[in-house]
């Protein structure tokens, strides 16, 4: 049983579908490279961007996941799918200037492109290190809550804090990782309050909250003391 469906929970994904769509990439960029095809970037390329624009029904090798493999071996985890997003938007940029520099006459410059695509997304297929992912989450530091752009949080928007510190979860009802961070902080003295960003999501506009969970201490005044995740 699916607990997201995949064509409209759009805001998590299965954790296994950006490996398969890794594998895929991986393996179209190393023939690309193997064999002189740039053509191979190119499709390559337009399925990634087909995918971000139009959704993952239009993707192949995301509809290949969801419709013939998904079903066969059942959901996974799921995850935010903001990180695996930017990877694919990297993925595209990549591959689109490999097979552009081939086509403009400089085909050692595309198939060294072709090479890191196919290493990287390989990479990421078999071990889940994803360096879109983690350019995301590091970048993520510097957008979201942290001393630097945000130190507190306003305590109108702590409903059930007192006055002792508490655990703070910006959360997805459909984010595994989150429900982890909550099986992890309830043996904690302090409590644990969660804001749902998809039924309160000005507050993760408000806070500039860039990938869930994110999950942070505050003291009763509101001010941020720790940073937990990402």
């Amino acid at each position: 049983m699916r607990t997201a469906d995949p064509w409209r929970d759009t805001d998590v994904i299965d954790q296994r579908a950006p490996r398969f769509n890794q594998a895929v990439t991986g393996l179209v960029a190393l023939l690309g490279a193997l064999f002189g095809w740039p053509l191979a970037w190119a499709v390559m390329a337009g399925q990634l961007l087909i995918g971000l624009t139009l959704g993952r029904r239009f993707c192949l090798p995301c509809a290949a996941y969801f419709v013939l493999v998904q079903p066969r071996f059942g959901e996974g985890s799921l995850e935010d799918s903001r990180p695996p997003r930017l990877a694919n938007m990297m993925g595209t940029g990549f591959l689109g200037a490999a097979a552009l520099s081939w086509w403009l006459g400089a085909p050692g410059l595309g198939t060294a492109l072709g090479l890191m695509v196919a290493a990287l997304a390989l990479l990421a297929a078999s071990t889940r290190f994803c360096v879109g992912c983690e350019v995301y989450r590091l970048t993520a530091r510097f957008r979201g809550i942290s001393p630097r752009n945000h130190g507190s949080i306003e305590v109108a928007d702590l409903n059930g804090i007192n006055d002792r510190p508490a655990y703070v979860e910006f959360t997805h009802p459909l984010c595994a990782e989150c429900h982890e961070w909550e099986r992890r902080l309830a043996s904690e003295p302090e409590p644990l309050l969660t804001l749902d960003v998809s039924e309160r999501p000005q507050l993760a506009h408000k806070y500039g909250v860039t990938v869930v969970p994110t999950v942070l201490k505050v003291a009763p005044d509101g001010a941020v003391i720790e940073r937990l995740a990402p």
